[in-house]
């Protein structure tokens, strides 16, 4: 999104860039970047939080009006969660775990080809 958004801003168009992963964000220069401290591809907050996606979308476009110089970063003022230790925990998978989540996607990539399947078939 970083080399995108440096490619509309030569166009002329405004970007703002919303985002979790702030050093590759910054070091690629964005004009405007609002971080948020959350896990990747969450950047506008939880699941089904829809004041929180809301109010950082909020500040995304009050960003865009705001910003009065070249790299501007502003940190969004949500919290993932009020345990910092989310960070070591989120996403990692655990021995005890693995076996569930490898059945999981076996099961999901079953349900895949089922449908691919069908979808074949009426097409032919």
């Amino acid at each position: 999104m970083s080399l995108v958004a440096r490619f509309l801003e030569a166009q002329g168009i405004p970007t703002v860039v919303v985002g979790s992963a702030r050093d590759i964000v910054e070091e690629c220069g964005v004009p405007r970047f609002l971080f948020s401290d959350f896990p990747l591809g969450n950047p506008c907050g939880r699941p089904y939080d829809l004041a929180m996606q809301l109010d950082i979308t909020g500040s995304a476009l009050g960003l865009l009006e705001s910003a009065t110089l070249p790299r501007t970063t502003v940190q969004t003022r949500h919290i993932w969660d009020e345990d910092a230790t989310w960070k070591d925990r989120y996403a990692r998978v655990d021995p005890e775990r693995a076996a569930k989540l490898r059945a999981a996607g076996e099961a999901r990539r079953a349900r895949q080809a089922e449908a691919r399947d069908r979808g074949r078939a009426r097409s032919d």
